[in-house]
């Protein structure tokens, strides 16, 4: 007969919890497999690492190694997906996080609905002293007697209590700290974490304590009183006549749920364009709720300070060859005489080509932004340009039909899917975000022109977005209708490359 302390509902959520929480961590892996080092400063200066996982020294000179460079492989037996597809990973990792949020609220509204929060939450001051007992008594490797679980002992009640209303929260406000909506819009609260490279180097160690009780709880489950907790998992019962049985149940659940989670690999490398149509309209149900609206505002925000300007600045991505771009080189050379930008539409048709010294004189806009790559580095610089909206009036208003704006590059991807040719970079951004004051045309960095690795001599930024929107090297910003209609139909060289979402807001 099931036992009131162990209902359904709460059996189930912990069998949930268990399968989101691998898919969290293993997708978690990939995403940092990606950048495998970890920073407190934000302008991830090669040698300032605290900690890294890759043997590779990085070069102190300014654009010479990109960050795609320093990706690793990893197995899709431990990563999901594996293999160096940190696209598909984030969406893995999105999704994943949007189950495990909503199983876990709806744990907790029915803990304390049912007043089972009483057997997690410590109510009274003795839980320190007695659990300071039961930690005793596991580090000299005995076993609390039965009678000191009321189903849980005391060192296991502040576990529970710290995992759920402290750590879990925890990685979820560092996890949120890192999207580029929520910096350009509300900098103070990724300052307040220490910026992007301390929220992400928070959420790191938070995912190390979330592992580490993982592994201890599974592991305890199997070593104390193990008679009584498999019965109380699968039955609900208290009845340890049914331990054998409970047993292996347990050990074939968890054989199944670690084929699953392989198996989500190997499904997802199978047919890596299917998963990203499966998993990116999946995952814009959470941006749409949470992160669409969020406009950004760096122009108007106090947190960051010429003081926080980056010494540092990753790329991603190298200047065009003269095999990738004459064009370009030839203006290089002649200090940007020559170079143009075309403003036109592929609805309307209409065209207008304007040089550098064009852009410069029209209205200006400035703000100090932080820019993140989607693979983890990030760096704070002033931007200086014109904004989108005010470039594109010159040729006229808004063709009826465009329903999108399209940003191709002098240079090319640096790899594209399956490896094949490459191909030139471009991006698309919608219209409300092409409408955010801070999408501009830049043509300075820090009051001085562009370097040549990070755009020159004019680059777009979008700051809700990740640096992968972000085209460098301009050559045209055009209306289209239907980014559907470009490369492989999913938004940007990015997204048909690496399978990133269209919407770079986090």
């Amino acid at each position: 007969m099931e036992n009131p302390d162990f209902p359904l509902w709460l059996r189930a959520s912990h069998l949930i919890n268990f399968v989101l929480i691998g898919m969290l961590l293993r997708s978690g892996w990939e995403i940092l497999s990606s950048l495998p080092r970890l920073w407190w400063r934000n302008d991830c200066a090669p040698g300032t690492e605290w900690l890294k996982f890759t043997k590779r020294e990085l070069p102190k000179e300014e654009g010479v190694y990109t960050s795609l460079m320093d990706e690793k492989a990893l197995s899709p037996v431990i990563a999901l997906p594996g293999r160096e597809n940190v696209g598909l990973g984030r969406h893995w990792h999105g999704l994943s996080v949007m189950l495990w949020v909503l199983n876990g609220l709806i744990y907790v509204v029915l803990l304390f609905a049912t007043g089972l929060w009483r057997r997690i939450i410590p109510t009274s001051w003795e839980v320190f002293p007695e659990a300071w007992d039961s930690l005793v008594m596991y580090v000299g490797l005995n076993v609390p007697s039965i009678e000191h679980y009321q189903p849980y002992d005391a060192l296991q009640m502040l576990g529970y209590t710290f995992v759920i209303f402290i750590l879990a929260p925890f990685m979820m406000l560092t996890g949120v700290a890192m999207a580029p909506a929520i910096r350009s819009r509300y900098p103070w609260y990724v300052k307040f974490w220490g910026g992007h490279q301390g929220a992400r180097s928070l959420h790191f160690i938070a995912m190390v304590l979330m592992a580490g009780f993982v592994v201890m709880h599974v592991g305890l489950v199997f070593i104390v009183h193990r008679e009584y907790n498999f019965v109380h998992m699968v039955f609900g019962d208290v009845d340890t006549a049914r331990y054998a049985q409970a047993f292996v149940i347990i050990v074939a659940t968890i054989v199944a749920v670690v084929l699953f989670w392989i198996g989500l690999s190997y499904w997802t490398l199978a047919d890596r364009a299917r998963a990203h149509r499966f998993l990116v309209p999946t995952t814009e149900v959470g941006r749409k709720i949470f992160l669409n609206w969020v406009r950004p505002r760096n122009r108007h925000q106090k947190s960051y300070t010429e003081e926080n300007i980056s010494e540092f600045h990753w790329t991603n991505g190298l200047p065009p060859t003269k095999e990738e771009s004459e064009e370009w080189i030839e203006a290089r050379d002649n200090e940007w005489r020559g170079w143009t930008v075309t403003i036109g539409s592929d609805v309307g048709g209409e065209s207008r080509e304007f040089t550098l010294e064009d852009l410069k004189k029209l209205p200006q806009t400035s703000y100090i932004a932080t820019h993140t790559c989607m693979q983890g580095w990030s760096a704070t610089s002033r931007w200086t340009g014109v904004k989108l909206t005010d470039l594109m009036e010159l040729i006229g208003p808004k063709p009826e039909d465009a329903n999108y704006v399209l940003i191709d590059s002098y240079g090319l991807a640096q790899k594209m899917i399956d490896n094949r040719p490459r191909e030139p970079f471009y991006a698309v951004v919608d219209l409300e975000t092409f409408a955010e004051e801070d999408t501009i045309l830049a043509y300075e960095r820090n009051g001085e022109p562009l370097d040549l690795h990070l755009g020159a001599p004019a680059r777009v930024r979008v700051e809700s977005n990740h640096g992968y929107k972000h085209v460098k090297w301009v050559r045209s910003i055009r209306w289209i209708k239907d980014y559907a209609d470009y490369g492989d139909g999913r938004g940007g060289t990015r997204e048909d490359s690496a399978l990133q979402a269209m919407n770079g807001r986090i």
